[in-house]
């Protein structure tokens, strides 16, 4: 069946800061929404490139691409990450972040990095 999703209200169903939920699918690139607060880890992705839509508040991207530099992003902007570049994402201005995630099913959130953030199974909401 084909629905709506309204971005709110599955951002609401998020408890918890740094778990991806998925909320949609384009044949093998999952849409996820996500909350950031604080700072993640460094790390970079092999395979896959990452696309980060902030939806509300405000993420610093720190990359390092050959240069280590930092990329501030506001409600309505997005980033692309591409596979190999080392990044962290930061929820900016110490208040919670929400995103739209558009990546590749085989993303794994932490990337080549193995800690207690990584989430290997994904619940869709």
């Amino acid at each position: 069946m084909i629905e709506k999703v309204v971005l709110a209200e599955k951002l609401a169903r998020v408890a918890a800061p740094w778990q991806p939920h998925v909320i949609g699918q384009v044949n093998d690139t999952l849409v996820k929404v996500v909350k950031l607060a604080g700072a993640f880890e460094w790390h970079h992705h092999e395979r896959e490139d990452e696309l980060f839509l902030v939806v509300s508040g405000r993420l610093l991207m720190k990359l390092r691409d050959p240069d280590e530099r930092e990329l501030s992003l506001g409600p309505g902007e997005l980033v692309v990450v591409p596979r190999g570049v080392e990044h962290c994402p930061v929820a900016g201005d110490g208040a919670e972040c929400h995103v739209v995630l558009v990546e590749p099913a085989t993303t794994l959130n932490t990337g080549n990095v193995r800690s207690e953030r990584t989430v290997e199974v994904l619940e869709r909401i």
